[in-house]
């Protein structure tokens, strides 16, 4: 039943955000891993639409903050504020303590600010002075990033992309779908096609939390995971040239958050075991941030993405 549930939820992101299943998927993904999403992409592909149409289908609040270079980390956390009736600070509560929250750019954005969004999202707190304020149990950022613009930027250090539980990339849509978006903006303009989604509650989406843990996973898949993992960090047990493209690899949360997305993504199917497939659906989701490729990489024109279909290749399923 909680299963069909997500189904609809599903249904109703695809509703409203046209041609872009990979991200509507990867998020419901995220909620049930409790994890959180960078994804990356042109501007005007709907990712603030994605995020306001979860929060629609959830019990929860929604807040965007769009980063700027001249942000600061109490724009994010909140500050305390004096109150001259009373002689007292009160604490201010920032965007941080919504439920859903769209860090726009947060590449735009300097370390300072960054650290702090980070830090919440590893944390689940927030400490402002001598008090440290917890936030809700039902947290999810997703961060966007532009990849065109690069000017007054502030790229986030490997160390705090390996916090994202995955990072995405999106394209744009084809002709058709592009059309079927026209419609869209256009019958919501004057009214028309209002669709209702079906609310999830946090109960709800907390059980659906303990039942990914109760599906099963083989030793030998546990296993296959865990070697996927470590091609990276020793590569040349599988190919000698793979050590000519790893600068470093991934660590061990790539393989708990890689364990966690394969059984929401099970779980989602309708199934009550984890297969290869399943690992492997979300294989370079959550692996494409967590590695840094060296210079003769680079200068070969070696991308992640080619560099996991290559690992993938190599490392045999049981």
């Amino acid at each position: 039943m909680a299963v069909e549930k997500f189904k609809q939820l599903q249904a109703y992101l695809d509703s409203q955000v046209l041609g872009q299943s990979n991200l509507t998927h990867n998020i419901l993904i995220a909620l049930l891993a409790n994890g959180h999403l960078l994804v990356e992409g042109p501007p005007g592909l709907a990712k603030t639409r994605a995020v306001n149409a979860l929060a629609q289908g959830l019990e929860g609040d929604f807040h965007r903050v769009q980063f700027t270079p001249d942000l600061l980390p109490a724009d994010l956390t909140g500050t305390d504020i004096y109150r001259p009736e009373t002689g007292q600070f009160i604490f201010q509560k920032g965007p941080l303590f919504h439920n859903l929250v769209l860090a726009d750019e947060i590449n735009r954005a300097p370390a300072k600010v960054q650290s702090a969004l980070l830090e919440a999202m590893a944390e689940r707190q927030i400490t402002v002075g001598n008090t440290t304020y917890p936030l809700s149990e039902l947290f999810l950022v997703m961060a966007t990033q532009n990849p065109i613009e690069q000017e007054g930027t502030y790229p986030l250090p490997e160390a705090q992309l390996d916090r994202f539980l995955m990072h995405l990339e999106i394209a744009y849509p084809g002709a058709d779908t592009e059309l079927d978006i026209l419609r869209l903006t256009r019958n919501e303009a004057i009214g028309e096609q209002q669709v209702e989604p079906v609310v999830i509650s946090q109960a709800d989406i907390f059980a659906a939390r303990k039942d990914l843990l109760k599906i099963h996973l083989d030793e030998s898949l546990e296993r296959y995971l865990v070697e996927l993992v470590i091609a990276t960090r020793e590569p040349q047990q599988y190919d000698p040239s793979l050590a000519n493209w790893i600068e470093f690899g991934a660590s061990p949360r790539a393989t708990i958050a890689l364990d966690k997305c394969a059984r929401a993504h099970a779980w989602l199917m309708g199934r009550d075991f984890v297969g290869p497939d399943n690992i492997q659906a979300v294989f370079h989701n959550v692996m494409r941030h967590r590695i840094l490729l060296s210079y003769e990489a680079e200068a070969e024109g070696i991308d992640a993405n080619q560099l996991l279909d290559r690992i993938m290749k190599l490392v045999p399923v049981p």
